[in-house]
């Protein structure tokens, strides 16, 4: 790495905020090569150069990072998310090699009869629907009980056909005692009514979780006004969980979906123009650009340079 490479990422490093954010590290092509996550943007980065790697990886990481961008956000919970959306958004190479070659782990909706829904890190091509890859394990997990507390999708491995059903070949288990599981094992629920609970999962995992809490909320007040109060409140409970969750994170929202935000701030001697491209939902892809000021330069000439660069 040349001297000038050093100077900069230095100093990038030295004004990175002591707060939760993700940070990303490009080559001297600006392609961003690893996108990581932190409590501490400053801390996390900084841990790169300030001491010897062990790791061979980490060490070709390192040598072959040319320049740093972050986006600061609210808590570790919304800077997990955001740097989901970014490793899809972009591949980096070394957040796999850096993974030890690990796949990412995805959630799985079996192609069967009464489809489980689980977590795995083996793509299938057998008819069944992946979505992901997510950035960790964490993530997934939360996704896996957020869609568990609301549906009582089955867990077991019994092999479901409707003439083994229709035969009684399967005896409820503790799942269905407890409360989560209909049992299709034995008939008490209809494929087309199991197959509905899917249908919203689908759409949750797929991020329309908006929609699905739309047709909640309309079908809750339809109940209440037929005085149906027991199935109003399960329906109530289930709106609950999924608008809770979407509330964790103001990173990702369902009201923006393929939108460019700028910015602008100076100070003596530079104007900087921030830049957030927001793609369903999700930021994406941010930049800062520095533009260094002539004396008495108004703004307006800050912009053309932008635009002209």
């Amino acid at each position: 790495m040349e001297k000038n490479d050093n100077e900069h990422l230095s100093l990038i490093t030295a004004t990175l905020p002591e707060q939760p954010g993700c940070y990303q590290f490009l080559d001297e092509k600006g392609v961003i090569i690893y996108v990581g996550k932190a409590k501490s943007l400053k801390k996390r980065v900084a841990s790169y150069f300030n001491k010897d790697h062990t790791e061979k990886k980490t060490r070709v990481l390192i040598k072959q990072t040319r320049d740093i961008k972050y986006i600061v956000v609210d808590s570790e919970e919304e800077a997990l998310l955001l740097e989901n959306n970014l490793i899809k958004q972009y591949r980096p190479r070394y957040n796999v090699l850096l993974k030890d070659d690990k796949t990412y782990p995805y959630i799985v909706i079996k192609n069967e009869l009464f489809p489980r829904i689980f977590q795995t890190r083996n793509v299938v091509r057998d008819g069944s629907l992946y979505f992901g890859p997510y950035a960790s394990v964490y993530t997934a997990k939360v996704m896996l009980q957020m869609i568990k507390s609301i549906y009582k999708i089955r867990t077991c491995k019994y092999p479901l056909t409707t003439e083994a059903i229709a035969q009684g070949r399967f005896k409820v288990c503790l799942e269905y005692h407890i409360k989560r599981c209909n049992a299709p094992c034995t008939g008490m629920i209809a494929i087309t009514d199991y197959n509905n609970q899917i249908a919203e999962i689908k759409e949750i995992l797929k991020g329309n979780s908006s929609r699905i809490t739309s047709l909640l909320l309309t079908q809750m007040k339809r109940y209440s006004k037929e005085m149906r109060f027991e199935e109003a409140q399960i329906l109530k409970e289930k709106y609950n969980v999924i608008e809770n969750y979407r509330a964790h994170s103001t990173v990702v929202t369902d009201t923006l979906h393929d939108l460019d935000v700028f910015s602008f701030d100076e100070n003596e001697k530079s104007a900087f123009i921030n830049y957030l491209h927001i793609n369903n939902g999700a930021v994406v892809h941010v930049y800062t650009l520095e533009y260094k000021k002539k004396l008495d330069e108004p703004k307006e000439n800050c912009w053309l340079w932008v635009l002209w660069s």
